[in-house]
This record gives structure tokens, C-alpha cells and sequence, in this order.
């Protein structure tokens, strides 16, 4: 995994160490339900959730420089929303920040950078981001980060006790990306 910077973020690989920091807001209502999982109960429920993350090898931790801080998570995750597009190089792109920093732009400029390296470096032709229907702040920053709504697919969250959701699917294309 690369580490990847922007003007006041990094990207980087999760590590054990960042157990406390992933707790401070993983343990929140505001978070995990955002995103699809409970809460965590501990800060060793943590430490397994970064040990996957390791062993997935497709989620980075995101540092503010300034505290030199884990402040939130994001994935580049081999997904296929839509199987009519199975056939294509593409990924999607999860996120979830602590709430203590929201309002920032930090997450829209986490995802321009990963959509950056993604379509640079990995030479992806499509990227998904999706939100659930309930979840406005992720809706603004889709928006803002050039994703153009798609289609709305009716899910269960195995991780939320099969609850069920309309997830709101939206995608970039190389090509859109790079010439905005």
C-alpha cells in the first residue's frame, strides 16, 4: 500500500498502534450505522477491525498532519455495483471520519486524493462511491468530489442485523475526472 499525501492528510497503511484512535470514533452512533456496521464495544474490537483491515489490504487510515492523528478511514474496495460494468477496471470508495472533524473538507480531500492515485497510478477506468439514503453528509461530498448519481439498489446490512436500506450509487469515469 502506498502512502499517499495531500495538503493536510495522509493516507497510509493501518497499524495496531492505531487502535485508540479508531475507537475515539468508531465507538460512535454517529459512525459505524453511517456506514453500514455497529458501533465498536471496545477498544479491542478495534484492533481485530485493523487487523482485517491489514489482512484486506484495501482500506487506509487518514492522518492529520497537524496532530499527526488517525482521523478516520478510507477504502479503494473491489466492488461492482453494477454487474453490467463487471468487464472494466474499477473500485469503490468507502469513508467514515470522527465526528470532532467533520465540517473540514477533510474527507472530500481524501477522496479527490485517492481518486487521483486511482485513476494516475492504478489506471482504474470507473470509481463508485455510494450512501445510504439517510446519510446527507456523505451525499455533499459525493457531489462535491464529481461523482454523478447512477441508480438506488435496496440492500440488507448483514453488520446491522439485516437492516434494510436504500444505497444510493454514484460513479466517476477516467475520463470525467480528468478533464474537469
Amino acid at each position: 500500500m502506498e502512502i499517499l499525501n495531500s495538503e493536510r492528510l495522509i493516507l497510509r497503511e493501518w497499524g495496531e498502534r492505531d487502535s485508540s484512535d479508531l475507537y475515539e470514533y468508531a465507538k460512535s452512533d454517529l459512525v459505524g450505522p453511517n456506514a453500514g456496521w455497529k458501533p465498536h464495544k471496545s477498544e479491542c474490537e478495534s484492533k481485530e477491525i485493523i487487523k482485517m483491515f491489514i489482512d484486506n489490504n484495501d482500506t487506509y487510515a487518514i492522518v492529520l498532519k497537524s496532530e499527526n492523528k488517525v482521523i478516520g478511514g478510507i477504502g479503494l474496495h473491489n466492488r461492482k455495483p453494477d454487474e453490467k460494468l463487471y468487464d472494466i477496471e474499477q473500485r469503490e470508495i468507502g469513508y467514515v471520519l470522527n465526528p470532532r472533524y467533520w465540517g473540514n473538507g477533510y474527507i472530500p480531500e481524501a477522496v479527490n486524493c485517492l481518486i487521483n492515485y486511482a485513476f494516475n497510478e492504478l489506471d482504474l477506468d470507473l470509481i463508485w462511491c455510494g450512501h445510504f439514503d439517510f446519510n446527507n453528509n456523505s451525499k455533499r461530498v459525493n457531489e462535491k468530489c464529481g461523482f454523478k448519481y447512477k441508480f438506488t439498489k435496496d440492500e440488507k446490512l448483514k453488520l446491522l442485523d439485516n437492516k434494510e436500506v436504500k444505497t444510493l450509487y454514484y460513479n466517476i469515469l477516467k475520463s470525467e475526472y480528468i478533464n474537469k
